[in-house]
């Protein structure tokens, strides 16, 4: 099990961070369809959850969910359990997208939305009564320094909940990183059928499109380092364990395990098939009295806060602007949603439109845009442009410095069904830096090492094209973003 970091930047790199803040402003509304269908099917899960544990604590305000994502299950907290709290997200941009979730289901009431880090949050302490936690402690090569900051957050008897974690299989052989159902092969999708898949594969089934974004997992927890973790940080548990059970292969292990555990309890088969745990931890200290301090958050939240980078209390403004009572640091709200991320990160993860920045989803670009890109497409948090076999663009550096090209686009099934093999060359001032291969269709990220020049144009050369009817252009990838980086 990882110890505790001497700093929370070990627990996740930069480099992570600003691939979590791109894949959410992407995943977040790209595919609003199937994206509301998620969000409604994990409401009802973590819904049922709550209320089945809900003996376990009286109330929640304020609450705080870290990892929120555009904040569906905050939204649901505040008007279906009647709370009152704030759902904190890396991405500020997926979180202006809790707008989008409102207006569809038709919600009156909303939470606080704040961009920040888990591992920084921007709360001082004691302050809250229930930190959650759903799909994100694993985003982290050090998960105990998240339980250690959301400790320092909760009022004494509050409550930390986490959920949807997976717990490390011991039965498989860790061959490879499986995909998602939608970009698995016809043999991967006849073995998760069948409930095989699992036993060959690395990590959890689906990790391989994170990681192949950037995003590092640690998928390395087994189901007693989990309970190990919560009992060093907390006085009290409710742990319960939901074991992985796909087809006929992983149905009939469950069964010999359940029967061999002295119990009849789900544990080892949680234990050799994975799945994931979901647990409800107390603080040590009694509780604060029922009633206290439980003034409406929309007139005082930032009475919770503290300032991200030197740690002194939060002030709002008559221009609803939040402001440090010490060191100077201001958040403005921006379509509903504060960021409340150290400066140095903030700076960094939300350049804005700079020269070093090409970014659809923000500004069309055009005047950096050379020759060969399609009209803009796509929705809210996935602007896009097709290219054909040849697209060229101009990024200048921001600061002096050896810099990465980093690419963000989309791999239809078309482009990679042709006869030709297909492949994406990059070129910096018309000398080739790197060749690459796309294996499965969909979402994906490419870097590559740029010699130093004060400007770079580029051209992404990607073949074979295609047509997919009725649409009659020769295409072959699209481009969403297109940055350089250290």
């Amino acid at each position: 099990m990882n110890q505790q970091s001497s700093q929370p930047t070990e627990a996740q790199s930069f480099s992570v961070k600003r691939a979590e803040v791109e894949f959410h402003s992407f995943a977040s509304f790209g595919e609003p369809e199937r994206a509301m269908g998620k969000y409604s099917e994990e409401n009802e899960r973590r819904g049922g959850l709550l209320r089945g544990h809900a003996g376990f604590y009286e109330r929640m305000t304020p609450f705080l969910e870290i990892g929120a994502n555009v904040g569906h299950t905050s939204y649901m907290l505040v008007n279906e359990f009647g709370e009152q709290g704030v759902a904190l997200d890396l991405s500020a941009d997926a979180l202006r997208n809790g707008r989008l979730v409102m207006e569809r289901w038709g919600l009156e009431r909303e939470p606080v939305r704040i961009a920040g880090d888990a591992l920084r949050l921007p709360f001082k302490d004691n302050s809250l009564r229930m930190v959650l936690a759903f799909q994100m402690l694993s985003q982290f090569q050090d998960i105990e320094a998240v339980f250690i900051e959301a400790k320092r957050v909760l009022q004494p008897g509050g409550i930390f909940m986490f959920g949807e974690e997976p717990i490390r299989r011991l039965l498989s052989l860790r061959l490879y990183r499986a995909p998602y159902w939608e970009q698995m092969n016809a043999w991967e999708r006849k073995l998760h059928q069948w409930g095989l898949l699992g036993f060959l594969t690395k990590d959890v089934i689906g990790a391989e499109q994170e990681e192949s974004f950037g995003i590092r997992q640690n998928h390395r927890t087994k189901l007693w380092d989990w309970i190990n973790m919560i009992d060093r940080h907390f006085v009290e548990r409710d742990a319960t364990v939901f074991v992985t059970q796909r087809g006929w292969g992983e149905r009939y292990a469950y069964r010999l395990l359940k029967l061999a555990d002295r119990n009849g309890s789900e544990w080892l088969p949680a234990r050799f098939l994975g799945g994931t745990l979901a647990a409800f931890c107390r603080k040590a200290g009694q509780a604060p009295p029922p009633g206290a301090g439980n003034a409406s958050l929309d007139q005082d939240f930032e009475r919770l806060l503290r300032c991200p980078d030197c740690g002194e209390s939060i002030q709002r403004r008559g221009d609803l602007a939040l402001a440090c009572v010490s060191c100077g640091y201001t958040a403005s709200i921006e379509e509903g949603v504060y960021n409340l991320l150290c400066s140095q990160d903030r700076r960094e993860l939300y350049p804005g439109l700079r020269a070093d920045v090409i970014d659809f989803s923000m500004d069309p670009c055009d005047d950096r845009l050379l020759d060969g890109f399609e009209p803009v497409e796509g929705v809210p948090g996935n602007k896009y442009r097709w290219i054909n076999e040849r697209a060229s663009f101009r990024l200048t550096p921001s600061r002096p410095g050896q810099r990465r090209l980093r690419l963000r686009g989309f791999c239809d099934p078309a482009f990679l069904s042709q006869s030709a093999q297909p492949k994406i060359d990059i070129l910096a001032n018309g000398a080739p830096v790197s060749t690459h291969t796309l294996a499965r269709p969909g979402l994906f990220v490419i870097e590559s090492v740029l010699p130093d020049a004060p400007d770079y144009d580029i051209s992404v050369q990607a073949s074979p094209s295609h047509q997919t009817p009725p649409d009659e252009r020769w295409l072959t990838i699209n481009l969403s973003l297109m940055r350089l980086i250290d």
